[in-house]
């Protein structure tokens, strides 16, 4: 895929694409033009057949540091509720993509680089790393998915302590509650472990993660009777596809199963 993007980098070896958002003079800010070119961007990714997309910040200082405020500052009620449409709206087609995206966080993930980080699979951090969402210490909310995706990853009472205080969790508390999974010593090491991540469950059946994944994200929100329909139907589905049939033949015969997706 040619990089034809002014705010962000991609690139791919091995079915592993690296997105980078490429705004390091500004801390990888989020403004109106880079939820565009986001939106664009996810609309071609998703329909590539990838092992995995590790999302990241361009630089050592910021994942990404949060919304641009000036751009904000005289934003009207309607422009504010657009803005944050946009925001919602990548931070949906993010976990929405079949295959695993995992956020690989270096420094600063604030407000909605923290946001963009709760819609992956996955937050992997470097120690460096520093989460937050400190939107009411400027008379703001989270707009980006914040109030909803936080409490449902680290509960409701942390979340609820964590926007009401505004305060910062460093990687260490960040891995503690359950927001990070893993810590590394720094950001290259973190990218390796972000894609050897990937390639460990590429060994499996992309098209069973996918609807794994479906099935996850839909049942958080659903009762546990309607999770556990919804499961039922989809592992029903399921078993229309060659690569259950691969994997299970592979089982029996005793040999490595050769995966397609289908």
């Amino acid at each position: 895929m040619t990089n034809k993007f002014e705010n962000l980098l991609y690139d791919e070896n091995d079915g592993i694409g690296v997105l980078t958002l490429n705004r390091e003079s500004a801390l990888n800010a989020l403004n109106e033009e880079v939820f565009v070119e986001m939106r664009e961007f996810l609309e071609m990714i998703c329909k590539k057949n990838l092992k995995g997309l590790i999302l990241t910040g361009a630089g050592e200082k910021a994942f990404i540091a949060g919304a641009d405020i000036k751009a904000m500052q005289d934003l009207t009620e309607k422009e504010a509720e657009d803005f944050s449409y946009f925001g919602q709206q990548v931070t949906f087609m993010l976990e929405e993509i079949r295959f695993p995206v995992i956020a690989a966080v270096n420094g600063f993930a604030l407000g909605g680089g923290c946001e963009m980080a709760l819609a992956c699979d996955f937050i992997l951090s470097s120690k460096s790393a520093v989460f937050g969402l400190p939107e009411v210490s400027l008379g703001l909310i989270p707009g980006f998915g914040g109030t909803q995706r936080l409490a449902k990853i680290v509960g409701r009472n942390r979340a609820k302590e964590l926007v009401y205080t505004g305060r910062m969790v460093k990687s260490d508390e960040a891995k503690e509650i359950g927001l990070v999974l893993e810590v590394y010593e720094d950001k290259a090491t973190l990218i390796e472990a972000a894609k050897n991540l990937i390639l460990k469950m590429a060994k499996n059946s992309p098209n069973a993660i996918g609807v794994a994944k479906f099935v996850i994200n839909r049942g958080i929100d659903v009762s546990l009777e309607e999770g556990l329909k919804f499961e039922r139907t989809l592992f029903g589905e399921i078993f229309g596809t060659k690569d259950m049939k691969e994997g299970t033949a592979a089982f029996i015969e005793k040999r490595k199963p050769v995966f397609t997706g289908e």
